[in-house]
């Protein structure tokens, strides 16, 4: 369970880097768009796990290598924009959040089901389930 300090602090970071992949950094990665979402700290602040989805990116794996490649470069501009907010500039972590991917696999799924229609009176469901 995250304090409200955590929380707010997680709130400003996921704002500042989601305004950062899009109009400081997105040269750096191409045609693909970076979204960032969701940032857990740590108590002491001192460390922000960043989750972040990739769309439109032919490989997000290795579009995490190169955001991983570049967390010293996002980090700082992180820390030009929060400077004047926070003591500590937390260090990034980067992960993948293939919460979207996995929505869409369990959408795909669901989709592939035939359900028959349920029986309209009683008859019908006694014929099916004869025992019950």
């Amino acid at each position: 369970m995250e304090s409200k300090r955590q929380q707010k602090f997680s709130r400003l970071i996921q704002k500042e880097l989601a305004d950062i992949f899009q109009r400081e950094v997105p040269h750096l990665f191409g045609s693909a768009f970076i979204s960032v979402s969701m940032v857990r700290v740590s108590p002491d602040l001192g460390l922000a796990r960043v989750y972040v989805s990739v769309m439109m990116a032919p490989d997000s794996k290795a579009l995490l290598g190169e955001v991983r490649e570049n967390t010293k470069t996002i980090r700082h501009l992180l820390a030009q924009r929060i400077k004047s907010q926070v003591r500590i500039v937390p260090e990034l972590v980067f992960f993948l959040d293939d919460g979207a991917e996995y929505a869409a696999s369990m959408d795909k799924l669901f989709s592939g089901l035939e359900i028959p229609p349920a029986p309209e009176n009683d008859d019908e469901f006694d014929e099916i389930y004869p025992n019950k």
